[in-house]
């Protein structure tokens, strides 16, 4: 009986993925670079736009920490199709009630595009690890790439917004138009990939382990499949897989988050110099993943991640200690060229194995946008108490100890056929 191989994922799939990861990016960043104006429209004190503002992290949280059990019940396809249709009501509804003065509306509205963006980051990844494991070519960074195209696109359609002084009413469903657009091409094209019987893989893969020339003989008990591919999920390896991908999502969130106030309140630099450093660190991660994934192929994911995480050290190092504005701005582009690949390809690395490569990715990518969304505001109280630039010494104990375990993220074992 000859081997049996899933068939070839289309370039069709491949962009509705890249689509739904650009939309999420063009999104997020419309809504970020029109903070000061929806606090302004609602007249809301710090206190209470906190509270608003706490209605995106509660809607990630949610959709992050259930998309796994999501996965396993419906599959990835419903996750991105909801993925990619909340966001834009989410930002619609931002747009018409900040200027009503409606808080509880905004508090929905990020809430469905918290949710949504939550939802469908883990089901994007898990896809885009799934098609790689296929066609053997980089993807995972691709798709956080492109992530990033669209967060400098709404980066700098904000930035011009804000400058013409566009009101929010017209900017954010305009920018919900575009997203919908994004969001029907990714709805027309997916064709997420076919899924092997778990159970029957694991029994594969642990006769396979042990030596065992009946491996695909059916008489392997189904109860002892499944204990096989429960302890195949949670290793030591996959540990380590986890805590670089949230090394690597707590550097970026600490530079999404905090640079653009380390730059005015540190060296009382505009609000427009530190929009634009945000920007520039963006910039910086869309050229670190797109020109990046090559060297991934020729010296391998260990070794990337390990130099990654070095290049983001040094320049957490120099923001820390820098002199000036311009010192600044240039570190946090050395910030963000080094970090650029480290998350995806701790996700490939997840996804990298003959039988759990989903449930591992799931595991992998939940660690890393917990640490996204929860080191920020823990950022935000040392450096209430200690001052921002020490803050930013946690991001950089974090990548010392990637360096440390890059190994981890090394090729797995290859996928055990039938004869």
């Amino acid at each position: 009986m000859g081997t049996a191989t899933a068939p070839l994922p289309t370039r069709r799939h491949r962009v509705a993925l890249f689509a739904t990861s650009t939309m999420t990016g063009f999104g997020i960043a419309s809504w970020i670079t029109r903070t000061p104006a929806v606090r302004d429209d609602l007249g809301a004190s710090l206190e209470a736009m906190g509270l608003v503002l706490f209605g995106l992290s509660v809607g990630s949280m949610i959709g992050i920490l259930g998309a796994g059990a999501l996965i396993r019940r419906v599959g990835t396809r419903p996750l991105v199709l909801l993925g990619g249709a909340l966001p834009v009501i989410g930002v619609l509804l931002v747009g018409l009630t900040a200027p009503a003065q409606l808080p509880a509306g905004v508090w929905i509205g990020l809430f469905l595009v918290g949710f949504g963006a939550g939802v469908a980051e883990i089901g994007l990844n898990v896809e885009a690890a799934a098609v790689e494991r296929v066609i053997e070519r980089p993807v995972v960074p691709v798709l956080h790439a492109c992530f990033s195209l669209g967060t400098v696109a709404g980066g700098l359609v904000g930035i011009a917004m804000t400058a013409a002084r566009v009101p929010v009413v017209v900017h954010l469903p305009v920018a919900a138009v575009v997203m919908a657009a994004l969001a029907l091409v990714a709805a027309l094209n997916l064709r997420p990939m076919p899924r092997p019987d778990p159970d029957a893989a694991a029994a594969v893969a642990a006769a396979a382990a042990a030596d065992l020339d009946t491996a695909a003989e059916p008489g392997i008990p189904g109860a002892a499949a499944r204990t096989a591919r429960r302890r195949s999920v949670i290793t030591v390896q996959l540990l380590l897989i986890a805590v670089i991908t949230l090394a690597m999502a707590f550097a970026e969130g600490a530079a999404s988050d905090w640079l653009p106030l380390l730059m005015t309140s540190d060296h009382d630099a505009p609000e427009v110099l530190g929009s634009l450093v945000f920007t520039g660190f963006s910039v910086a991660m869309l050229i670190g993943r797109s020109a990046g994934t090559p060297l991934v192929t020729r010296f391998g994911r260990a070794t990337v991640i390990r130099t990654c995480a070095v290049v983001g050290a040094v320049g957490v190092v120099a923001v820390v200690l820098s002199p000036s504005p311009v010192v600044t701005a240039a570190a946090a582009a050395v910030w963000g060229l080094g970090i650029a690949l480290g998350f995806p390809l701790a996700v490939s690395a997840a996804g990298d194995h003959p039988t759990d490569g989903d449930r591992r990715v799931s595991v992998v990518a939940t660690a890393g946008y917990v640490a996204f969304l929860v080191g920020p505001p823990a950022l935000g109280f040392l450096g209430e108490h200690l001052g921002l630039r020490v803050a930013m010494l946690v991001p950089l104990a974090l990548l010392v100890v990637a360096v440390v375990i890059a190994s981890a993220a090394g090729r797995q074992t290859p996928t055990p056929r039938t004869a």
